[in-house]
C-alpha cells in the first residue's frame, strides 16, 4: 500500500485557489454527501461542532473514497484545541491537514509544527501500529514518509494573532494562516458584523501580508461578494459555505413556500 498524498498541501504550494465547504453536521452521511457535491476541501470541525475523536473518524472515512479520486474533496480538521496529545491522535485516525484555532504567538506555531512532525524534529508520538494513517503499519517506510505529507494551517482570530502575524507566518513548517472574520469582528468591537470596514481593511491587509511572506492565506465568507475579493487579494483556501447553514435555510425557505410567509433569516455571527 502506498503512503496517501496530501493534495490539499500540493495544491497550496502550487499557488491553486481552493474552495472549501465547513461541516457542522457532525454526521459521516453528511460528510459523504458534501464530498460527493465537488468542493475541493471540506473543513470538518472539532471546534465549535459535537465532534468527538470517533466522530472525526467517521467523517475521514466517508470522505476518503472521494478525497482519492483525482480533484476529489481533501478533508481538513480543526481540533478544539491545539493540544499535542489530541493533535496525536487526531494524525493517528489519518488526518494530514489541520486547522488549530486560536493561534496567538510564533511559539505557539513553532509547537504545532513539533506536535505534528515525528522525532528527531518533532514529538509526535510513535504509535503506527495502532494507527489508521499508517494503515496499520501496512505502508512502508510510513514513519519515514509522514512528516512531509502533514499540512499545518494555523488561525488568527483575535488582535494578539493579529500584532504577531508576521512572526506567525515565518515559522518554518507552517503552510498557511486562516483569518478567522466572526472572533476577529468582535475582538475589533464589531460583533457580528465582520463586514465594517474596519475589519474588511484588517483582513484585507493581513491576506496580503501572508501571500508576500511565501504562505497560503485563507479565509470563511457565506458572501460570495467578499469571497471572490479575498482570491482576488490571493487567498488561496477559502470556504464558501457552512452545511448546518446550507441546510437550515433550504428548509426555511421550503417550509415559507407552502406557508405564505416570508422565509425566516438565519442569524448570528454574520459569517456562517
Amino acid at each position: 500500500m502506498d503512503m496517501p498524498i496530501n493534495t490539499f498541501k500540493q495544491r497550496l504550494q502550487s499557488g491553486e485557489a481552493q474552495i472549501g465547504l465547513w461541516l457542522g453536521l457532525a454526521d459521516p452521511y453528511c460528510a459523504e454527501l458534501a464530498a460527493n457535491a465537488g468542493f475541493d476541501w471540506l473543513l470538518i470541525d472539532g471546534e465549535h461542532a459535537p465532534n468527538d475523536l470517533r466522530g472525526l473518524l467517521g467523517q475521514l472515512q466517508a470522505v476518503a473514497p472521494y478525497s482519492r479520486e483525482a480533484g476529489g474533496s481533501q478533508p481538513v480538521i480543526r481540533p478544539v484545541i491545539g493540544d499535542t496529545a489530541l493533535i496525536k491522535q487526531i494524525l493517528d485516525i489519518g488526518a494530514q491537514t489541520l486547522l488549530v484555532p486560536m493561534v496567538e504567538s510564533a511559539e505557539q506555531a513553532r509547537a504545532l509544527v513539533r506536535a505534528i512532525h515525528y522525532p528527531p524534529s518533532g514529538v509526535r508520538g510513535v504509535g503506527s501500529a495502532l494507527a489508521r494513517a499508517s494503515r496499520w503499519n501496512s505502508i512502508p517506510g510510513y514513519l519515514d514518509q509522514a512528516d512531509a505529507q502533514m499540512c499545518l494551517l494555523v488561525q488568527i482570530e483575535n488582535l494578539d494573532g493579529l500584532a504577531r502575524l508576521d512572526e506567525i507566518v515565518a515559522v518554518d513548517g507552517v503552510d498557511g494562516v486562516f483569518i478567522g472574520p466572526a472572533d476577529l469582528s468582535a475582538a475589533m468591537g464589531h460583533r457580528g458584523n465582520p463586514g465594517h470596514p474596519d475589519v474588511q481593511a484588517a483582513i484585507e491587509d493581513a491576506i496580503v501580508r501572508i501571500g508576500q511572506a511565501g504562505k497560503a492565506a485563507g479565509i470563511l465568507s457565506t458572501d460570495q461578494t467578499l469571497a471572490r475579493r479575498y482570491i482576488e487579494l490571493g487567498a488561496r483556501f477559502v470556504a464558501v459555505g457552512v452545511d448546518t447553514t446550507v441546510l437550515m435555510r433550504g428548509l426555511q425557505t421550503l417550509a415559507s413556500a407552502f406557508k405564505d410567509a416570508p422565509a425566516p433569516t438565519t442569524s448570528g455571527g454574520g459569517v456562517y
